[in-house]
C-alpha cells in the first residue's frame, strides 16, 4: 500500500507519467454535482489526479461523459438464470462494475454451500460482487426449502470482506413479535457494523416503526411515494426498483428531491437475462429516470456515491484521487449509452461487448436439486373445500397479489395453480385456484420459485401439470411449457435449479422463445409468464400467496382455513 501510495503522489504531481489517462472528458463530479472537462491521471487501478496530465497512453475523450461506474445496490444473481460468469458478461458492459447480492434464492436450496459457490464463483471477475448475508432462510416458517440458515451458520461469514451485512429481512412477523431466530442474525450483524437490509411491503404506522427501531436501514419494496416517504422520514433509505417482475422508478422519482436524493439509490433486484441485454441494467434505470425529468447528475448519484455511502464500500462511487478507476464512459448524458468501462483502469468492456474470459468453477455439488415423490392423481387434486378459499388474482406488472371470493360461475377463468416440494422428497403439495393468467390452454412449470424454490406449475388440466413437473424433473430443473401432451419448449437450469452453465445470450434466446410461446398459447400479455408465476409461492408479498404447505394470506400472515 505505501509504494501505491507513493506512486500515486508521483503521478499527482507529474514526476512520472501515468499508466492512463482519459484527456479532455467530460467529468460528472458526485461530489460538487458539477460537470466539467478535465484530464483522468489513472495508475495502479486507481485514479490518481485530476486536471492536465500525460500518461503511457492516452484516451481522447472530447465530446464524451466520464462518470463511476454503476452500482446495483441489490440483486439476486440468481434471477438472472446464469452462473456470476456469464452475469458480468451481461451487465459489465452496461456499465455496472459493482453488484450488492443478496444470494438467498440459492442459499434457500443449498444453504451455506451455495453462498460459498456464488463467493468462489466471484473471486476472479472484473465484477465486484459484494454480499448481503440471507436473513430469511426460509422466508417464513409456513414452506418447505432446502435449507435452513441459523445466525451461527451465518458468523463465519459475517466478518469476510465482501460481506457488507444482513440481507433483506422479509420476515416482518417475527421482528414485531420478537422471535429470538431473526434477533440473532440482526444483533450479529449489528457487532459487525454492517448494514441489514429492509423488505416490507404494505408495513406502515407503529408497525413500521417498530420494523426500522429493530436496525432494518433500507427498503427496496416500496411502490408509492407515501409509502417510500413514510420509510425516509424514520430514517430508512430507499431503493428505486426496476426489475423485469416489479417495476417501480417511475412512481418513485416524484420522492426525490435535493433534500432526499442522498438516501435514496437505484436497484434491479430480480432481472430475468432477457430484459438485461435488451434493456440495460442500471444504466436503463438512469435513462428511465432521465427521460421522466431527474436531473442527470443526481440520477447517476443515485447509481454511484449513494449506495456506496450506505454499504460503506470503499474508495468506489467517485472519480476522484484515491478511488478505484472504476469508470465509464458514455456518448451522452440523455441516450446514457455506455461505451467503455473500466475496472481498476483496466479496459473490461467496450461497445456493448465483455473484454475478459473467466473460467467457471466447479458446480457439481450444485447439481441434483430436484427430488420429489412419484406423482399420483392427488397430486393435483384441489382441497375439498376449494369453493370457500379465495382465488389469487395477479396484477399486471406487479409482484403484488389480491384476494378475491372464488366465483364458480367464472370457472373458465381461472387456471390452477400447484406447489411441489422439490428438495427432500417430503410429498408435500398444494394446489389453489389463480385468475389473471389469460386464456392460456396448458401448462407451465419452474423450480425458480421465490424463495424457497419448489417446483411451481400452472396449468389448464391435470395431465398437461403432471407432465410438466416430470419435465422439470428430467432437466434436472428449470422451465417448461406444456401444451396438449406435448413439451414446448424448455430452459434447463441445472445448477441449483435456478441457473444455467450456458452462454447469457444462448440462455435470452430460449427464454424469450418460451415467453413468446406462450403467449401464442394464450398468457396474458399483461404479465411476464415465468417471472409472474416464479413470485406466486412467495409468502412475504401480500395479498394471496401459494406455498407446499398451504394457501397463504400475506396480511394475516396465516393460512387461509
Amino acid at each position: 500500500m505505501k509504494e501505491i501510495l507513493m506512486a500515486m503522489v508521483d503521478v499527482a504531481l507529474e514526476r512520472i507519467p501515468a499508466q492512463l489517462v482519459l484527456k479532455n472528458a467530460n467529468l460528472v463530479n458526485v461530489f460538487s454535482g458539477e460537470i466539467y472537462p478535465t484530464d483522468i491521471a489513472i495508475h495502479m487501478g486507481y485514479v490518481a489526479g485530476l486536471g492536465s496530465y500525460s500518461g503511457a497512453e492516452e484516451i481522447d475523450c472530447t465530446g464524451k461523459f466520464v462518470t463511476p461506474g454503476l452500482i446495483d445496490a441489490h440483486v439476486h444473481i440468481e434471477s438472472s438464470m446464469v452462473t456470476p460468469n456469464q452475469f458480468a458478461k451481461a451487465i459489465l458492459p452496461r456499465g455496472t462494475t459493482t453488484v450488492v447480492a443478496d444470494p438467498h434464492e440459492i442459499a434457500n436450496v443449498a444453504g451455506i454451500r451455495g453462498i460459498e459457490y456464488l463467493m468462489d464463483s466471484a473471486e476472479n471477475l472484473p465484477l465486484n460482487i459484494l454480499m448481503m448475508l440471507p436473513s430469511c432462510v426460509p422466508a417464513t416458517p409456513f414452506e418447505n426449502s432446502g435449507a435452513v440458515l441459523r445466525a451461527e451458520d451465518l458468523a463465519e461469514l459475517m466478518d469476510h470482506p465482501k460481506v457488507m451485512g444482513l440481507g433483506e429481512v422479509m420476515d416482518t412477523n417475527s421482528v414485531l413479535t420478537c422471535r429470538h431466530g431473526v434477533y440473532d442474525k440482526i444483533v450479529l450483524a449489528k457487532q459487525a457494523k454492517k448494514q441489514i437490509d429492509g423488505h416490507s411491503p404494505g408495513l406502515s404506522g407503529n408497525d413500521l416503526t417498530a420494523y426500522i427501531m429493530a436496525g432494518i436501514r433500507s427498503d427496496h419494496e416500496t411502490v408509492n411515494v407515501d409509502e417510500a416517504r413514510e420509510r425516509l422520514r424514520l430514517g430508512a433509505s430507499i431503493m428505486l426498483r426496476e426489475g423485469s417482475g416489479a417495476r417501480n422508478v417511475k412512481d418513485l422519482l416524484p420522492l426525490v428531491t435535493p433534500q432526499t436524493q442522498q438516501h435514496c439509490f437505484f436497484c434491479t433486484d430480480d432481472k430475468h437475462p432477457s430484459e438485461i441485454l435488451s434493456e440495460g441494467h442500471i444504466d436503463y434505470n438512469i435513462r428511465l429516470a432521465i427521460s421522466e425529468g431527474l436531473d442527470p447528475v443526481t440520477a447517476i448519484r443515485m447509481a454511484t456515491i449513494n449506495p456506496a455511502r450506505h454499504f460503506g464500500i470503499p474508495n468506489v462511487g467517485a472519480v476522484a484521487p484515491g478511488y478505484k478507476a472504476d469508470l465509464i464512459i458514455v456518448n451522452n448524458l440523455q441516450d446514457f449509452q455506455v461505451e467503455r468501462v473500466y475496472k481498476k483502469g483496466r479496459l473490461v468492456a467496450q461497445d456493448g461487448e465483455s473484454l475478459f474470459e473467466s473460467e467457471p468453477i466447479n458446480d457439481s455439488n450444485m447439481r441434483r436439486s430436484v427430488n420429489i415423490k412419484p406423482l399420483n392423481d392427488k397430486t393435483f387434486a384441489l382441497p375439498k373445500n376449494i369453493n370457500d378459499l379465495p382465488a389469487i388474482v395477479i396484477n399486471s406488472f406487479s409482484l403484488l397479489t389480491m384476494r378475491l371470493d372464488y366465483d364458480p360461475a367464472k370457472k373458465d377463468q381461472y387456471h390452477k395453480i400447484s406447489v411441489i416440494e422439490r428438495h427432500h422428497s417430503t410429498g408435500s403439495h398444494y394446489s389453489a385456484w389463480i385468475d389473471g393468467f389469460g386464456t392460456f390452454d396448458g401448462a407451465i412449470a419452474s423450480t425458480v420459485a421465490h424463495d424457497s424454490h419448489n417446483i411451481v406449475v400452472i396449468g389448464s388440466n391435470d395431465s398437461d401439470m403432471k407432465l410438466a413437473v416430470e419435465t422439470i424433473k428430467e432437466i434436472g430443473g428449470g422451465l417448461t411449457l406444456i401444451h396438449q401432451g406435448r413439451i414446448i419448449g424448455s430452459l434447463p437450469l441445472p445448477i441449483a435449479g435456478l441457473m444455467s452453465d450456458r452462454p447469457v445470450r444462448e440462455v435470452y434466446h430460449d427464454l424469450e422463445e418460451l415467453k413468446h410461446q406462450a403467449y401464442q398459447l394464450g398468457v396474458s400479455r399483461e404479465i411476464d409468464p415465468f417471472m409472474t408465476l416464479s413470485f406466486m409461492a412467495l409468502p412475504v408479498i401480500p395479498e394471496l400467496k401459494i406455498t407446499d404447505l398451504g394457501l397463504f394470506d400475506v396480511k394475516k400472515f396465516e393460512f387461509v382455513r
